[in-house]
């Protein structure tokens, strides 16, 4: 049976090394999802590059994963490209298998799609909070067998608020 490894990292840099870690042990890219707000815009406005930025090992947000099963309409799209709109959080960037989940969730926001990832729903509101506040969430599923492994990885990267569900 699978498990789901949650954390919280505070900058992309954090995140990346984490993912690309969680790679070279054997964790499939496939198996990890990553969340965090689109503030390219605000970049632009601050004089940053805003150009995204966020990366899966070497495959670029923006440039589209795997979904995990088909998607219609305008939704499919974003969700191919990375960027979704979640009501009560704003535009968002995702990444991997709970994208897919993301793009449907037009009144269950960031939660409830971590909800169907068996988080209880009173952690994904925070979590989904973290979001709004501008973290970066990792999420990762795993054989039973890899979760302290998967834990520890995200812990030595800078991740808070890890969690097993």
């Amino acid at each position: 049976m699978d498990s789901t490894v949650i954390g919280v990292f505070k900058s992309e840099s954090q995140a990346e090394r984490a993912v690309g870690e969680l790679r070279e042990r054997g964790i499939r890219s496939e198996d990890v999802s990553v969340i965090a707000r689109d503030d390219r815009r605000d970049r632009k406005t601050r004089g940053g590059e805003g150009d995204g930025g966020l990366r899966m090992g070497r495959q670029d947000v923006g440039e589209g994963v795997a979904t995990g099963g088909a998607i219609g309409g305008a939704a499919g799209l974003l969700a191919g490209a990375g960027a979704l709109a979640i009501p009560g959080v704003g535009p968002i960037l995702a990444v991997g298998p709970l994208a897919a989940a993301l793009s449907g969730a037009v009144t269950g926001g960031i939660a409830g799609g971590l909800v169907d990832y068996g988080i209880p729903e009173q952690r994904g509101r925070h979590y989904e909070e973290q979001v709004r506040q501008g973290s970066i969430l990792a999420v990762v599923r795993c054989r039973r067998e890899k979760v302290d492994e998967a834990s520890q990885i995200l812990r030595r990267n800078g991740a808070s608020d890890v969690e097993t569900h």
